[in-house]
This record gives C-alpha cells, sequence and structure tokens, in this order.
C-alpha cells in the first residue's frame, strides 16, 4: 500500500510542477504583451506629438494669411484677376503726371504674359549670372541696367569686373527676350490700370532676384521686412514681379503677402506668373522668409517721371532696336 502512495505523490508533485510552469509562462507572456503593448503606447504618443508639431509649425507660419489672392496650382488666363484698393496719398508729395500718375490703385495678378518656357529661360540667365559670384547671406541680386552684382557682402559691377567673360554667360537672344518681357509686362500695366504706356518709364532698381534659405550676413540679405516701394524708391509708381520658379516645389515660403488694415492676403509665385500693383502705402508688402530650395524672381519698376527713367539693358558689344 505504502508503494502506490508515493507514485500518487510523485505524480501530484509532477502535476503541481506543470500547473507552475504554465503559470510562469502565462506570466511571462503577460508581461511581454503588457511591455508591448507599453511600447506601443509610448510609439504612439511620440508619433502623435510629432504629427501635432508638425502641425502647429504648418498652421503657426501661415497664421498670418487672411486670404490667398491666387494659389500656384491655378492659371489666371487670358485676363488679369484684379484687386481694386484705394489710392493713397502718397502720390500727392510727387509732381503729378496726367495718364500715369495712379489715379485707380490696386493689384493684379496675370499668367498669360510670360510662357512658363520663357520664364524658364530667363531663369537660366539669372542662374549664369548669379554663379558668377552671389551674396554669401540668403538673397542675391543681379540687375542688367546697373551691372550690380551681389558678391559676398557687397556688389561689383558684372560689366567692368567679369569684362569679355560676360559674353561667354549671356546671349543677345536672352537680352531680347528680357527687353520683349518688360515691353509687355508695361503693356499690361497700362491696360489695366487705363494708363498710356507711352507716358510710363522703367526705373531703377529693376533686376533678378535669387533668394534661398542661407542665413542672412548683411542687411541686404533681409528681404522679408514689410515695406512700401514709393517710400523706399520715390520713383517708383508701379511696381511687378515676375515669378521664375514655383511656390511648393522649388522653394517653401517665400510667399509674397500683402499687408492690409483688415488682413493679410498673398499671392503664391508660379513660373511665368506675373503679379502687379501700385506702389504706394495701399499696398504695404513682405516677403515671407523661405525656408527650403531657390526663389527666382525679376522684380521689374516703372515711374511716371522721365527724369528717373532707365534704359534697356544691351549686352556689351551689341546693338538693339
Amino acid at each position: 500500500m505504502a508503494l502506490p502512495r508515493q507514485r500518487n505523490t510523485k505524480g501530484s508533485s509532477a502535476t503541481e510542477i506543470e500547473k507552475k510552469i504554465k503559470r510562469g509562462n502565462a506570466l511571462r507572456q503577460g508581461s511581454a504583451w503588457r511591455s508591448s503593448r507599453g511600447l506601443m503606447t509610448l510609439l504612439l504618443v511620440a508619433v502623435s506629438m510629432l504629427a501635432a508639431a508638425a502641425w502647429l509649425y504648418v498652421t503657426s507660419s501661415d497664421s498670418d494669411i487672411t486670404e490667398t489672392l491666387v494659389s500656384k496650382g491655378e492659371l489666371v488666363s487670358p485676363q488679369p484677376r484684379v484687386y481694386s484698393v484705394q489710392c493713397s496719398e502718397d502720390y500727392e508729395n510727387y509732381k503729378r503726371y496726367p495718364g500715369c500718375t495712379p489715379q485707380k490703385c490696386g493689384r493684379a495678378v496675370t499668367d498669360d504674359v510670360v510662357t512658363r518656357e520663357e520664364a524658364q529661360v530667363l531663369r537660366r540667365l539669372a542662374e549664369r549670372g548669379l554663379a558668377l559670384a552671389g551674396s554669401d547671406g540668403g538673397a542675391s541680386i543681379l540687375d542688367l541696367h546697373s551691372g550690380a552684382l551681389s558678391m559676398g557682402k557687397q556688389f561689383v559691377n558684372i560689366y567692368r569686373y567679369f569684362g569679355d567673360q560676360v559674353g561667354d554667360v549671356f546671349t543677345q537672344e536672352d537680352f531680347q527676350l528680357y527687353r520683349n518681357v518688360r515691353k509687355r509686362i508695361q503693356a499690361v500695366i497700362a491696360e489695366t490700370f487705363g494708363l498710356d504706356p507711352t507716358l510710363m518709364y522703367l526705373t531703377k532698381p529693376t533686376f533678378f532676384s535669387r533668394i534661398n534659405s542661407t542665413e542672412a550676413k548683411t542687411q541686404h540679405d533681409e528681404y522679408w521686412h514689410p515695406h512700401i516701394d514709393k517710400v523706399t524708391y520715390g520713383s517708383f509708381d508701379y511696381t511687378s514681379l515676375l515669378y521664375l520658379s514655383d511656390y511648393g516645389s522649388d522653394f517653401t515660403g517665400g510667399r509674397f503677402i500683402f499687408m492690409d488694415q483688415n488682413g493679410n492676403r498673398t499671392v503664391e509665385p508660379r513660373a511665368g506668373r506675373v503679379s502687379f500693383f501700385s506702389s504706394g502705402s495701399e499696398n504695404l508688402h513682405r516677403v515671407e522668409k523661405v525656408t527650403w530650395g531657390t526663389r527666382y524672381a525679376i522684380t521689374v519698376s516703372f515711374t511716371c517721371d522721365p527724369a528717373h527713367a532707365i534704359s534697356d539693358p544691351d549686352l556689351p558689344g551689341g546693338t538693339h532696336g
């Protein structure tokens, strides 16, 4: 009788051990699952925080934009999209020129004056010219009229500094396209504001600009400050911008912002797009800081005062009609 009891005891002990092993395995599995669940929870929290940070970044960068007048994806053609605003008193401080001095003020946008292909040619012109030098900061200019070119923290005259090399950088066809585009821009401004185009004159500064996210080194690199063209440059009566690159794909940031009393309104750059406006304080504006990529544009400026007129540029050694 003793032997069977011993076998039952051993069997009972084995059963208890097996149960303990199973319980241990179950506990370890539960612990592992809880640990895995904890890691997953932490991961989800981290992803949520990153998403929230990204959302805050985007919304904060756009928080001062009340209205997008024209987005990059829109095509404004054949007629310009015009937004009228009341003229400021700025023009009263200057001699008036009937047929030109702003009587009707506003801002307008068109994608029908310059083709994207022409914009690409002009951008390559700017790239070649600015590759000769360029600012140490984020904003560089090339002025084909005066010859001004950003170099480090200063400017040089591209025609004098590089001499005959300029003929290897630019072509007569480049300059002819530049002149033709200027005439078309002048014509659409005159038609939109009801002006006599023969009483409008190209004025300085008229220039190519290249802007990227490099930190500013001098005040010339600080392009983002609000300003009024008529106040900054007394000769300006009408300002235009021809964009040579696309917002969102070539660069981010860099949108043009009109700062009105009841909100800020933006125009998103698109290659070949022309944005133009009367230059007084009715069109206080600024440019967003470029956060990525490179933004190319041409500022083409017009005056009603013939004393401040400048000529179209010509490649040294060439002639044009």
